[in-house]
């Protein structure tokens, strides 16, 4: 195994709660500082609002959907 699949596989704690690696937070972050610097004509093609862009490149970077922690 590989040190970047170690990082990036997804583990289980002892209460069952499901935690991400290194390389998931970092693709996290990446998308969202890319989603903060798209202009409106980009935004206007993947059919958000700046608004709804700009709250989401804020959120916290543990703060993801719900669906990815419960596969």
């Amino acid at each position: 195994m590989a040190l970047i699949d170690h990082f990036s596989a997804r583990t289980e704690t002892a209460r069952g709660e499901h935690r991400f690696g290194l390389a998931t937070y970092l693709a996290v972050w990446r998308s969202r500082r890319a989603l903060a610097k798209l202009d409106a004509r980009a935004l206007d093609d993947i059919g958000i609002d700046s608004e709804a862009a700009q709250r989401e490149a804020r959120r916290h970077l543990w703060d993801v959907p719900s669906t990815w922690i419960n596969r």
